[in-house]
């Protein structure tokens, strides 16, 4: 069995105001997706299908060609039109086996060789579709507001997601200032940051909640609001993979220096290796 990620780097990043999955945040320079490569590898993935647009594909195309070792195998699909990541995801069906269990990432997270490692080990053992859930206070970078996905999570099962917006450290803990109660959130909430594990099955639905996505009334069609109408109206389970590994991204430009400032802690401690482009 082949374990493919797709990782999602077809965004237009209006608040980073620069190509996010290129931002260059290891030691010695290398991209956010550098390190994503580096880590999917270490923790067991056999391919990677990179989904990019059409404005900026052949700028991550050139990248990739150029920095990360040949015997890492790599496809790229382009995502023509920015309809949102069940979009992002359906355009890389073409390149995956129809059998084969897949899973999903973003293109501007660091989610920890922990993180990833959780989610090839389900996919290859377990027959239920997976969300790996993260602790909010490891999952905000810096001060200012993000958005995250709170995970309403029942032995161990998936019931729904509710996505807080405008969500802060704040002297009195974490707060979302969006109208939504709670406005305070626990530190060690189950938030997603989009990692997802689906079996084959779930290709055809995500095909058929795209072909029938009401695009006049929303601008994109999103995985976590998908996967929620699903749990409602389909005989379906999704796992919830706890991880205590920290998830980093650049969200914001001011995100930049502390998450190259995280990713040299990790260094230091031992949780990844310095040098990112290491034969397999």
């Amino acid at each position: 069995m082949t374990l493919p990620l797709i990782i999602l780097a077809a965004g237009r990043a209006r608040r980073y105001g620069g190509l996010k999955p290129l931002a260059p945040v290891g030691i010695h320079g290398e991209a956010v997706i550098d390190l994503i490569a580096s880590d999917a590898f270490a923790a067991g993935f056999t391919r990677l299908v990179v989904v990019v647009n059409p404005t900026t594909g052949d700028e991550v195309r050139a990248h990739v060609r150029a920095a990360w070792p040949t015997s890492w195998p790599v496809e790229f699909v382009v995502q023509e039109r920015p309809l949102g990541t069940v979009s992002a995801t359906c355009a890389a069906f073409d390149a995956l086996a129809p059998d084969d269990p897949f899973a999903v990432a973003n293109a501007d997270d660091l989610y920890g060789r922990e993180a990833l490692s959780l989610l090839a080990q389900h996919l290859r053992t377990r027959t239920t579709s997976c969300l790996i859930g993260f602790h909010l206070d490891r999952a905000v970078v810096g001060d200012l507001p993000v958005s995250r996905g709170v995970c309403n999570v029942v032995n161990g099962h998936l019931t729904d997601i509710v996505e807080r917006r405008q969500v802060h450290d704040s002297p009195d803990g974490f707060v979302a200032e969006d109208g939504l109660s709670p406005v305070f959130l626990e530190p060690d909430t189950i938030v997603s940051m989009n990692l997802w594990g689906f079996q084959a099955p779930l290709r055809a639905l995500l095909e058929g909640y795209l072909a029938s996505f009401d695009f006049s009334t929303k601008a994109e069609a999103l995985l976590p609001i998908f996967v929620g109408s699903i749990l409602h109206h389909h005989p379906l389970r999704f796992d919830v993979v706890p991880t205590t590994s920290r998830c980093v991204g650049v969200t914001h430009p001011d995100d930049l220096a502390l998450v190259q400032m995280d990713v040299r802690l990790q260094v230091e401690l031992g949780e990844r290796p310095e040098h990112v482009f290491v034969e397999r």
